[in-house]
């Protein structure tokens, strides 16, 4: 094999570790289900490659073509029976039972018939069968996928790079290895691609996942516009907070951005214009912090931003500057309702926000009162070229803070 087909062969290794580290970190947050299927996934697509590969430990080739033979059979099979089980086959009654029953009794068919062959015959058997079922599993996904299933797309692209990888596979395997590089590498970024539409679906499905226990767990508390605790919530959890943090020496970081042109925008176009502006701005809040920060909705045109267990009050004034840098960018917003339109007629927009900054180390104060007083200072902000107001404990009074890092 050439340096190049390696070295993309390698990067497709590379993929599975990297598939298999996320799936151990769902397992780790409760999500055992969506972390096996990836590592399913990933361990089965790297057996049938480094099978194919001739990466086995088997000197004979007549041994190793039979053995490759039965692992094509097995590894096809487990593949198009994830399939269907990602296209949801099993929620439809007996359907994807009967489904499985099929590709087991094949798989046995075609292995036992393999055994009346040569093992060359045996692998162009296995190959050939492994081909036809990507080919009938690619159907299937752009059937469900004309039907309205939204992840059936992501399964059609991803069945595709798999097919590809397959026949390159085969072919690199009937013919000893020595085929051109092109193959090789055709082959390896088709098994990488699938890889990689699959980790983006399994992240999708995590994130999913992750969001619809938040629901579950607040419920009528959750604001589906910025997918955050509402404004009771958000008080009830500040509280919580500084309870807990009751007996800790480190200080507690509070940060509140308040937007004054919520208003303005709804009267000039519209309460969707709102909506999609609060849905930009909670998602650039959600990337800009760290997991010690807690997030909630405040009000009607504003958010709170609590920093647990904070060690520096420069970590908070390095948060609030980027917080004003993110925020500020222009936004081009949908003005009309219907989404059909939402291209069609469009306005830029900018945040107009202030930033009230606060740490206290104190936990006999009421998490009310302080979530009052910093919102004060947020909107007294908004005539701060800085946009900042921070409250310094020594001096015990607010002060503008600047924008660059004097």
């Amino acid at each position: 094999m050439d340096t190049i087909s390696a070295g993309l062969w390698g990067g497709y290794f590379v993929t599975v570790a990297f598939m298999l580290a996320g799936a151990g970190f769902a397992v780790s947050r409760g999500l055992r289900r969506i972390g096996a299927n990836a590592a399913i996934a990933a361990l089965v697509s790297s057996v049938f490659v480094v099978a194919y590969l001739g990466g086995l430990p088997i000197s004979d080739p007549a041994t190793l073509a039979r053995v490759q033979a039965h692992v094509a059979m097995l590894t096809s099979s487990l593949l198009a029976t994830f399939l269907i089980y990602l296209l949801g086959f099993f929620s439809q009654g007996d359907l994807g039972r009967r489904a499985v029953a099929w590709l087991a009794g094949l798989g046995a068919g075609v292995v036992a018939t393999g055994w009346l062959l040569s093992p060359m015959g045996a692998l162009w058997l296995s190959s050939t069968i492994s081909c036809v079922l990507g080919v009938l599993a690619l159907g299937l996904a752009l059937r469900s996928a004309r039907r309205g299933e939204r992840a059936a797309w992501t399964a059609s692209v991803a069945v595709g790079c798999m097919l590809v990888a397959i026949f390159g596979l085969s072919w690199a395997a009937l013919a000893g290895g020595e085929v051109a590089w092109v193959v090789h590498a055709v082959s390896a970024l088709g098994a990488t691609t699938y890889l990689a539409v699959l980790a983006v679906a399994m992240w999708g499905r995590y994130a999913y996942l992750i969001e619809v226990r938040q629901v579950l767990a607040l419920g009528p508390a959750w604001d589906p516009v910025t997918r955050l605790p509402n404004h009771s919530e958000t008080i009830n959890m500040a509280g919580e907070v500084f309870q807990r943090h009751s007996g800790e020496r480190m200080a507690i970081g509070i940060v509140i951005v308040t937007i004054s042109n919520f208003y303005a925008l709804e009267k000039l176009h519209g309460r969707a214009a709102v909506n999609h502006a609060l849905f930009v701005c909670a998602g650039r809040l959600r990337r800009s912090v760290n997991q010690q920060v807690v997030i909630g909705r405040l009000g009607e045109d504003g958010f709170l931003l609590l920093w647990r267990n904070l060690s520096s009050p420069e970590q908070l004034v390095t948060l609030s500057r980027l917080l004003v840098s993110r925020l500020s960018k222009p936004v081009v917003l949908g003005t009309r309702q219907p989404p059909g339109h939402i291209k069609k007629n469009q306005t830029r927009w900018e945040a107009d926000l202030g930033l009230g900054v606060m740490a206290t180390a104190d936990t006999r104060l009421r998490a009310v009162s302080v979530i009052d007083k910093v919102q004060a200072m947020s909107r007294t902000a908004w005539s701060y070229s800085g946009r900042i107001a921070r409250y310094k404990q020594e001096a015990r009074q607010i002060a503008e803070l600047p924008l660059d890092a004097r």
